[in-house]
This record gives C-alpha cells, structure tokens and sequence, in this order.
C-alpha cells in the first residue's frame, strides 16, 4: 500500500492566490453531532478551542479541537 501524497504547500512569494482556510467549527451545549468513529452524540461541555464532551451513548469521548471527524447535525 503506498501513502497519498502530501498536500502542497502554498509559498508566500507565489503569484498565485493561496488556498482558502478551512473554516473553523463551533460547537455548543446540546447540540448533536456525528463522529465518523463514535457515530451520534450529544455536547456535555465545552471548552472553548482546546475540546469538547461528547456522549455517545454508551461512553463519553473528549473530542480535541480541530475536531477533524465531528459534524454538527
């Protein structure tokens, strides 16, 4: 199996328009979310950039920011 590629990074002195940001998520008390690991869950707490408390269910997960896998539903 072979590796993907790494992304390209932009150079500062390209003239060429760099790649947007992905935009950050936000996240608050109750809102229910989906974790492409944990499946559905609900926020417990919030802890403002640095992780959230999730409830799964059956466990509760500290999910760290950047929150890559979690989607608000």
């Amino acid at each position: 199996m072979t590796k993907p590629p790494a992304p390209r990074r932009h150079l500062p002195t390209s003239p060429f328009n760099a790649p947007a940001a992905p935009p950050v998520k936000e996240f608050a008390l109750d809102d229910r979310v989906s974790h492409d690991q944990y499946g559905l869950g609900r926020v417990l707490q919030v802890e403002e950039g640095v992780a959230l408390l999730v409830d799964f269910g059956s466990r509760q997960v500290r999910v760290l920011s950047p929150y890559t896998r979690l989607h608000k539903l």
